[in-house]
């Protein structure tokens, strides 16, 4: 099967059900007659930008923003209100705090949303990191970040 069917089946799969884990996802493929095994899987993850999110049936699960979103989704938005926890300055960083084991959703957001006066960004645990190129920079990101909250 080729990648790009397989990739719009991982799709597919993780809109419909919550799928955790790695091997959930390669048990899921295969019941599809994909035969894949789990370091194809882990490269289909990072090839779809997939990240975790919080579950509700399960702690987490997989999911995907898209590649066709060029403004701030509904699902970005939701994603970043649900996750953030506060938005501080320093200089020209910018400090997201983020509920515990969400620092990379918070990151996947902010690098979505592509601004030019971020010059990078770096995720942990539970902050994101948001490197601007100047003072004023980092205020207006803080700015556009406080503006996602709301």
């Amino acid at each position: 099967m080729l990648k790009t069917e397989r990739h719009e089946k991982i799709l597919e799969i993780i809109s419909g059900k919550e799928i955790e884990t790695q091997e959930e996802l390669c048990k899921a493929l295969n019941e599809e007659n994909f035969v894949v095994t789990q370091a194809t899987v882990s490269r289909d993850i990072r090839d779809l930008r997939l990240f975790k999110v919080a579950g509700i049936e399960k702690k987490y699960r997989y999911a995907y923003l898209g590649e066709k979103e060029t403004d701030v989704s509904d699902k970005m938005r939701n994603l970043f209100k649900n996750c953030v926890l506060g938005v501080t300055v320093a200089q020209n960083l910018v400090v997201v705090k983020t509920l515990s084991g969400n620092g990379g959703n918070a990151g996947a957001v902010v690098d979505k949303l592509n601004m030019e006066n971020v010059a990078g960004s770096v995720a942990g645990d539970d902050t994101l990191l948001v490197i601007c190129k100047d003072n004023s920079s980092a205020e207006a990101v803080e700015n556009r970040l406080t503006d996602l909250l709301r």
